[in-house]
């Protein structure tokens, strides 16, 4: 089963490491809301190298709310790649950490921008 998943992003936080002082890496977290697919909230914790437009991330997230369908829980997504390449984009669902109506969720995970925004393409398997 494919599943659509749009989101928007509410805001971001720029972190720190503690003991860590370097300029060549982001770390940020994102506050989220999802609208369609899964209707619920987010929060990621996103790390980057480079500059805007070509850098690499990789980026976790937290998601909970329901589907369609009424299954409600949470599940933990890993996702990532070089900003400029699709191609090097990359996403999974974390194995194990589904909870309650999402337990066992399993599968490959991305991110896929439309007319309409972007949105989580997950394949559950």
């Amino acid at each position: 089963m494919t599943l659509i998943a749009r989101f928007r992003v509410d805001g971001f936080e720029p972190r720190q490491v503690s003991g860590l002082d370097a300029d060549w890496f982001g770390l940020l977290t994102f506050a989220k809301t999802f609208t369609a697919g899964i209707v619920g909230e987010a929060t990621t914790v996103f790390m980057s190298a480079g500059p805007e437009g070509t850098r690499s991330y990789v980026a976790t997230e937290r998601i909970t709310g329901h589907t369609g369908d009424g299954a409600e829980g949470s599940v933990t997504v890993q996702h990532g790649g070089l900003e400029s390449d699709p191609a090097t984009w990359f996403g999974h669902i974390v194995p194990g950490t589904g909870t309650g109506g999402f337990t066992g969720w399993a599968g490959p995970a991305r991110i896929v921008h439309d007319g309409e925004g972007a949105f989580f393409k997950i394949d559950l398997t």
